[in-house]
């Protein structure tokens, strides 16, 4: 198997706050060695170990860009000395055409590496773009964009930070980070006052206690007995607004099911508090990227 090289550097270390760098490393590790295997056999057989090259990450079409440092990380594990300059930085939004990074190194390491990094810097990217494009649609209103769970399995963190970075805010990254109440815990539970009273005997302290709901008279319930957020599943923008009215600023209400571009705005006209999109990260396409290596 292709060695991986520890990591001295701090590269990571001047990300947005909430990106842990070691689970960085850990999931760019796995992801290079699922792609290389033994070792990168074209190049081992095509490119002499001494000869050193650059290249340059390009956008193909209109981005914002998430996922820099974790592309960087991609090249430093395979040649720690490789040098990285980041031409722009995340969160920012760019034209098609513009320079993103640029790597300089061994020809081999940039050979080897091109693809995770791309398909890194392409998916995390691809989310933040989209999640920009529901923010731009809340322009105005009070209403906060949620990202959830919906993330690919062992790239949570990153997905979630590529939110952040387009705009949204994370909501739950572990089921151990909040308390969400859904319709299958209350049929167990035995309904929302019930669960809600279960919650309640060792909730941790500050944590607030959110409770899916579907029609007005669970609202009602959850609002007796004492919810701090209601969840408002599937709700026309009509029904959420009556929920609104309902509500009257007792709890937080947050819209969950259903919301889309097209739509999001008619919901966040409701004067709900927030919104959460499962599509920001389990729908978001790929944006396009480039990478050109030249000898030098």
């Amino acid at each position: 198997m292709a060695e991986v090289n520890s990591i001295n550097s701090a590269s990571l270390d001047e990300m947005v706050s909430g990106l842990s760098v070691q689970q960085v490393r850990k999931v760019v590790s796995r992801a290079l060695v699922e792609d290389l295997g033994d070792r990168d056999l074209t190049t081992s057989l095509t490119v002499p170990e001494t000869v050193k090259a650059r290249g340059t990450f390009y956008s193909k079409q209109p981005l914002v860009v998430a996922g820099l440092p974790v592309a960087a990380e991609v090249f430093r594990l395979l040649e720690p000395d490789y040098e990285w300059k980041a031409v722009t930085s995340d969160g920012t939004a760019v034209l098609a055409g513009e320079r993103l990074a640029i790597a300089e190194g061994k020809a081999a390491t940039l050979l080897s590496g091109e693809r995770v990094a791309l398909n890194f810097l392409q998916r995390l990217s691809g989310i933040a773009t989209l999640t920009r494009k529901f923010k731009d649609q809340l322009r105005g209103l009070k209403t906060e964009l949620l990202d959830t769970r919906k993330t690919t399995p062992g790239l949570r963190i990153l997905e979630k930070y590529a939110v952040s970075m387009g705009g949204g805010t994370n909501h739950r990254m572990r089921l151990d980070d909040g308390i969400l109440i859904k319709d299958n815990h209350l049929a167990i539970a035995g309904g929302i006052g019930s669960a809600i009273q279960r919650v309640r005997l060792e909730q941790p302290h500050g944590t607030p206690i959110e409770v899916e709901v579907q029609t007005r008279k669970e609202l009602e319930e959850a609002i007796a007995a004492g919810a701090d957020i209601a969840l408002l599943d599937n709700m026309s923008p009509k029904e959420v607004a009556e929920c609104v009215s309902l509500a009257g600023g007792r709890v937080l209400l947050e819209v969950s099911g259903g919301v889309s571009l097209e739509n999001i705005h008619e919901y966040a006209e409701t004067g709900v508090d927030r919104i959460s999109v499962g599509a920001l990260t389990h729908s978001a396409p790929a944006v396009d990227i480039h990478f050109l290596i030249e000898p030098f």
